[in-house]
This record gives C-alpha cells, sequence and structure tokens, in this order.
C-alpha cells in the first residue's frame, strides 16, 4: 500500500511539472556576422520580441509567456546537440579594388592568403563571390565593372583549387555601396569584392 502511495504522489508530481515545463522555448543566438537581430514572438497573450543574444521567451502549455536572460554557457549546455548540428558560420571577407579596374589593392593581395587558409579548414564550401563599385561611372559600366571583378576573384579561387561549380558570382554595381555617396564619387571601400564561404 505504501509503495502504490508513493507511486501515486511521484505520478502527481511529475504531472505537475510537466504542466509548469514550457510547451517551447526560444532563444535568440548571436548572428554570424555580429550585426543585431531579433526575433518576435507572437502567442495568444500578444508579442514578445527577443532583441538580444541569449535572451529566451518560454510558452507554456496554457499560453503564458515569460521571459528571460540566459548565459552562453547555459545554452550551450541545454542545446549542445542542436548546437553540434549547425552548420559551420559564415566566412566574409572583402577584398578591395583600385579606381576603374579589376585589380586588387596590395592590402586585398595580402589577404587572399587568409581566404585560402579559410576554404581549406571546409571540406565543400559553398562560395558567393559579389561584384562592388563606387558611383563615379554610368550604372551601365559600373555593372559591368562589378561583375568582371567578381569574375576576377573567382578565377583567383579556382586557381588555388576550389573547384569553379562550387562558386557563384554576380555583379551588384553601384547599388550596394558600404558608404553612401553622390554620384560620381570615388569612394575605396565601395569598390569591393565581398566573398561569402559556407
Amino acid at each position: 500500500m505504501g509503495a502504490a502511495l508513493i507511486w501515486i504522489v511521484c505520478a502527481l508530481a511529475a504531472l505537475a511539472q510537466s504542466q509548469r515545463a514550457p510547451s517551447e522555448r526560444v532563444v535568440l543566438l548571436p548572428s554570424q556576422d555580429g550585426r543585431a537581430s531579433a526575433v518576435v514572438i507572437v502567442t495568444a497573450a500578444g508579442q514578445t520580441v527577443l532583441d538580444q543574444p541569449y535572451l529566451s521567451v518560454a510558452i507554456g502549455r496554457d499560453g503564458a509567456v515569460s521571459t528571460a536572460s540566459e548565459t552562453a554557457g547555459a545554452v550551450q549546455q541545454r542545446y549542445a546537440a542542436t548546437l553540434a548540428a549547425l552548420p559551420q558560420r559564415a566566412a566574409v571577407f572583402l577584398l578591395y579594388f583600385d579606381t576603374a579596374t579589376e585589380a586588387l589593392v596590395p592590402e586585398s593581395l595580402a589577404r587572399l592568403e587568409q581566404i585560402k587558409l579559410e576554404l581549406a579548414r571546409r571540406p565543400a564550401p559553398e562560395i558567393v563571390v559579389i561584384g562592388h563599385t563606387d558611383t563615379v561611372d554610368t550604372s551601365a559600366y559600373n555593372d559591368e565593372l562589378s561583375l568582371k571583378r567578381a569574375l576576377a576573384v573567382k578565377q583567383i579561387l579556382v586557381e588555388v583549387g576550389i573547384a569553379a561549380d562550387s562558386i557563384s558570382a554576380s555583379g551588384r554595381g553601384e547599388r550596394e555601396p558600404l558608404v553612401p555617396t553622390r554620384d560620381r564619387v570615388a569612394e575605396p571601400r565601395n569598390r569591393r569584392v565581398e566573398i561569402r564561404v559556407r
């Protein structure tokens, strides 16, 4: 009789615990590139915004919502298996060019070694190469030049042993400047190729 009573008490305690445990939990992880990010959780109780890394929201079975700030260590411990299964973080590199050419500036030529090392660490990298220009010339000319820059960087990567079919290249012309300027402004930071490695 005593064992049955203990079993019933344990079962009731477990049931009560399961009723209190959240049915869903959302944790905002830091973004790969360090930029600010946020997620909005919408429930019957309203909206909850997570806008700082490691903020979390627990949604109970009854719809109750509670937020908390967690530590990186606690998140790593709780979700170790899930985090281990995530793909390797993207690496982003910027290479800069001389005015109106596909020639890399000396500092960017030196960065190619770092890029090669990063690529060597990845068994099957997917690489996106995007060319950009400043606003010195016409939009049509800048579109063509940005694509030439992207293709020149793709060729450099192919020459160091990266499979051409794992690299996509495109040009964005002057449409996505790092430093917004007026037309016909020479801005060295806008004359670039962005390499994203996944």
